[in-house]
C-alpha cells in the first residue's frame, strides 16, 4: 500500500495547492532537526519534505492518487512502454527542499538573537543598514531544466568580530526545478560579509541557460535547426531530429517541397512548463538549405526546362 502521504501532512485527499504549501510549512518549522527535541525529528523531517515534493506537483499527485506510493516509485507505464513512463525517487535531502521553500537554509536565525525577542531583532535591524545583495550567475544546462538537479556551491565571506577579520566559507545549497526559466532568482537571506554595524547582505543566484551545442531555447519549447540539401528540400527527405533524452525522432517529408521558411513543431518533448512541470513545450525544427556554389550549363538547361518562367 505505500505511506499515505495526505495523511503525513495532516491534509484531505482533495486539498488545494496553497494548503499543501501551508502544511509543509507549519510541520517543516515545527520539525526541523535544529530545532525540534523529538528524537525521531530528522526521519519525520525528511517524511514531511517528500510528502511535500510529491503532492505540491501535479504529475507526480495525479500517478500517486491513482496507483500509491508504490505505483510512483516501482514505475508507470504507458501504453507499451513508451514515453510516458514515469518513477519517482526522492533525492534524499529534506534541508535542501527546505532552503528552496523558504529561500535559506536557517530561516529561525533572526528570531533566536537578542534575548530570543524578535521585537528587539526588529529594532536592532532598523538602526542598521544592509549592503546590496551579491549575485552570482548559476549556469544550467537544458538537461538539468528538463529533469532539474540539485546544484551545492561553496561561497565564501568575510567576517569581522572585535575588530579581527577572518575568511569563512560555507556550503549552499539549490534545488534547481524543472522548467526554471533563465533570470529566475533564488535568494539567501544574510549570507554576505559580517561587518560590524551592518546588516550582511543577501546572497543571490541568477539561473542563466548554458549554450547548447545542438538546441537554442525560446521559453519552454527548444528550437533545433535541420541542415539539408536543396535536392532534399526539394525532392523530399526524412530528418532526423535529436531529443533532451538522447532519442531521436524521424520526420519524414516524402514528395513534399521543403521551403526555406518551413517550420515543424514536435508536440510534448521540449522544456516543462515552469508553473506545471507535467506539461512540456514543443521542439520547433525549422531548416538551413544549402545551396550549391554554381551549376553546369546541363544542370541549368534541365533546371530551365522543367520550371520555365
Amino acid at each position: 500500500m505505500g505511506r499515505d502521504y495526505y495523511k503525513i501532512l495532516g491534509l484531505k485527499r482533495n486539498a488545494t495547492d496553497d494548503e499543501i504549501k501551508k502544511a509543509y510549512r507549519r510541520l517543516a518549522l515545527h520539525n526541523h532537526p535544529d530545532k525540534s527535541k523529538s528524537p525521531g525529528a530528522e526521519d519525520k523531517f525528511k517524511e514531511i519534505a517528500e510528502a511535500y515534493e510529491v503532492l505540491s506537483d501535479k504529475k507526480k499527485r495525479d500517478i500517486y492518487d491513482t496507483y500509491g506510493e508504490d505505483g510512483l516509485k516501482g514505475g508507470v507505464l504507458g501504453p507499451g512502454g513508451g514515453p510516458e513512463s514515469f518513477s519517482y525517487t526522492f533525492h534524499g535531502d529534506p534541508r535542501a527542499t527546505f532552503a528552496q521553500f523558504f529561500g535559506s537554509a536557517d530561516p529561525f536565525e533572526s528570531f533566536f538573537d537578542l534575548d530570543d525577542n524578535p521585537f528587539n531583532v526588529f529594532m536592532e535591524m532598523r538602526k542598521q543598514k544592509q549592503d546590496p545583495p551579491v549575485e552570482y550567475d548559476l549556469s544550467v544546462c537544458l538537461e538539468d531544466v528538463l529533469h532539474g538537479c540539485t546544484k551545492t556551491i561553496k561561497i565564501s565571506r568575510n567576517v569581522v568580530e572585535n575588530g579581527v577579520r577572518t575568511r569563512e566559507e560555507k556550503m549552499l545549497t539549490i534545488v534547481v526545478k524543472p522548467g526554471w526559466k533563465a533570470g529566475t532568482r533564488i535568494t539567501f537571506p544574510k549570507e554576505g560579509d559580517v561587518l560590524p554595524d551592518r546588516v550582511p547582505a543577501d546572497v543571490v543566484f541568477i539561473i542563466k541557460d548554458k549554450p547548447h551545442p545542438v538546441f537554442k531555447r525560446s521559453g519552454s519549447d527548444i528550437l533545433f535547426t535541420a541542415q539539408i540539401s536543396l535536392k532534399q528540400a526539394l525532392c523530399g527527405c526524412s530528418v532526423s531530429v535529436p531529443t533532451l533524452n538522447d532519442k531521436r525522432v524521424k520526420l519524414d517529408f516524402s514528395g513534399e517541397i521543403i521551403k526555406p521558411s518551413s517550420v515543424k513543431r514536435i508536440l510534448g518533448l521540449g522544456l516543462p512548463f515552469p508553473k506545471e512541470s507535467s506539461r512540456r513545450g514543443d521542439i520547433v525544427v525549422d531548416f538551413d538549405i544549402k545551396f550549391p556554389e554554381k551549376l553546369s550549363q546541363v544542370v541549368k538547361n534541365f533546371v530551365g526546362d522543367k520550371f520555365p518562367g
